[in-house]
């Protein structure tokens, strides 16, 4: 496989490229490419990538550094779902993913969602993060995920509410 440019013109391919160094294969969480291209024309999502010197771009600003993080959300009336997150392997543990998570929640925040929404696997480490900032727990699929491994996990459901709806 080709490697990616670390942070292209097109957003597609910047997320895609964090994606595919980012999400382990066995899991099966990574979107394609016609997913998150859908989902950018849909109006109705926003995504921001981040540098590893903590730079953020938001969707529409010209790039100012490689982006080895990501976030893909999407706004309905006054919800917010946090569909994609990710930071590189490589790049974790250095308080990026924490700086975008927390530039999410303000952004809704000043965009004015109430709630915000993410569902995520059983087991995945990033629930330490999304507890850390407030986020709780409030739904459980079980075995919803099915990993390449053919492993079934549930699904965990998180809200952080932001302001009295």
């Amino acid at each position: 496989m080709a490697a990616l440019p670390l942070f292209p013109d097109d957003p597609v391919d910047a997320i895609m490229g964090v994606m595919s160094r980012a999400f382990d294969p066995q899991f099966g969480e990574a979107w394609n490419r016609r997913q998150v291209a859908d989902a950018l024309i849909l109006g109705t999502c926003r995504y921001a990538l981040i540098g590893a010197d903590g730079a953020i771009v938001e969707d529409g600003e010209a790039p100012v550094a490689p982006a080895f993080g990501f976030f893909l959300a999407r706004h309905v009336l006054d919800d917010e779902e946090l569909l994609l997150f990710a930071v590189e392997r490589d790049h974790r543990r250095r308080g990026l993913g924490g700086k975008l998570l927390d530039h999410f929640c303000r952004s809704s925040a000043d965009n004015g969602v109430s709630r915000i929404f993410l569902e995520m696997r059983a087991g995945n480490p990033a629930a330490r993060l999304y507890e850390s900032r407030g986020f709780q727990l409030v739904g459980k699929r079980p075995a919803y995920y099915r990993g390449a491994d053919g492993t079934n996990r549930d699904a965990l459901t998180y809200q952080r509410l932001l302001r009295a709806s």
